[in-house]
């Protein structure tokens, strides 16, 4: 018999006697077409009070709905000690603050030093087998909450979330210059910079983005930002603030250089840059409808030292 995580189960009540087995898995539990087809081919994957069945059977008042998921482990992932910070950690999910400059997934000629590593080497030494599911991504040197699910389900419905647009995912920035606006809306499409593919830029055909920002602090020379993301495209908030004229400081493919500013502006905006040396973006919290509890969770991650230090300096310039 294979070997399965902790069920996740249903009782059927009596509004929903004389339904298919399939609409309860759908409606009440939210297993995908995609998920459920995966579990039928699973010996005890879905199960009516404890019995494998037909998803076409119709069910009773009072009957356990159930739906085991197989174990898992990456496989292509080779464990390694690397440490990192956990926030919070459960059946289901697993929180980290991730450190910048890490990579959080093996990629094509880097497939070793990432959070993946650390996160599978983390499992195997307490004897644990999931598959590294991250439910989002964060840049390399973007600093802060990141969450991985331990299942398939679970992945799924925070995905499905995300899709909805109902995940607060929140950031912080320092940044040059000063927002047009205390508080305002950034809504520009986003596509493919035509001159370099690794770039992104604000354009009308592009793809639909909006960044809600607030200006917490600000001087002649910088604001600290926070910002909430109302879509998830590739470097979104990296080039909506650049196309209002304050991209991230210490940001090296939408830096200051973009910007027709004076030579003084320049060599001051040069030095704010190498007063941190990566990005200075923080995914500061994260917040969904927990899958298994139905509770809504929000995860807090502190500033990071360099951003703080970074900080610092900023006021001592004013």
């Amino acid at each position: 018999m294979n070997d399965y995580y902790s069920p996740i189960t249903y009782s059927v009540t009596a509004a929903e006697e004389g339904w298919l087995l399939k609409t309860v898995l759908s409606r009440r539990l939210g297993v995908s077409r995609k998920l459920m087809s995966r579990l039928k081919l699973t010996e005890l994957g879905i199960t009516l009070n404890g019995v494998r069945e037909y998803i076409s059977v119709k069910v009773k008042e009072g009957d356990e709905v159930a739906i085991r998921l197989e174990q898992e482990t990456s496989e292509d992932i080779l464990p390694q000690p690397i440490p990192f910070e956990i926030l919070y950690e459960d059946e289901a999910l697993l929180i980290i603050n991730k450190q910048p400059g890490i990579i959080v997934h093996p990629t094509h000629g880097h497939y070793t030093e990432t959070l993946a590593n650390g996160v599978v080497y983390y499992w195997q030494e307490r004897g644990e087998r999931f598959r590294f599911r991250p439910v989002h991504r964060l840049d390399q040197e973007t600093s802060g909450v990141l969450a991985v699910a331990k299942n398939a389900y679970v992945h799924q419905h925070i995905s499905e979330q995300m899709i909805a647009g109902t995940v607060l995912k929140k950031y912080t920035a320092l940044v040059h210059g000063t927002p047009p606006a205390a508080e305002g809306r950034i809504d520009g499409p986003i596509d493919r910079d035509p001159l370099d593919p690794h770039r992104r830029i604000v354009t009308e055909s592009g793809y639909p983005a909006l960044t809600l920002y607030k200006v917490r602090e600000s001087c002649a020379a910088s604001s600290l930002v926070e910002l909430q993301l109302g879509s998830g495209r590739t470097h979104q908030i990296r080039v909506h603030m650049t196309s209002i004229g304050c991209p991230l400081i210490g940001d090296k493919m939408y830096s200051y250089d973009t910007l027709a500013l004076p030579e003084p502006q320049r060599e001051a905006a040069a030095e704010l840059d190498a007063a941190i040396g990566r990005q200075a973006l923080h995914a500061e919290q994260l917040g969904f409808v927990h899958p298994l509890t139905g509770e809504e969770v929000r995860f807090t991650a502190p500033f990071p030292p360099d951003m703080v230090q970074l900080q610092q300096f900023l006021k001592k310039k004013r």
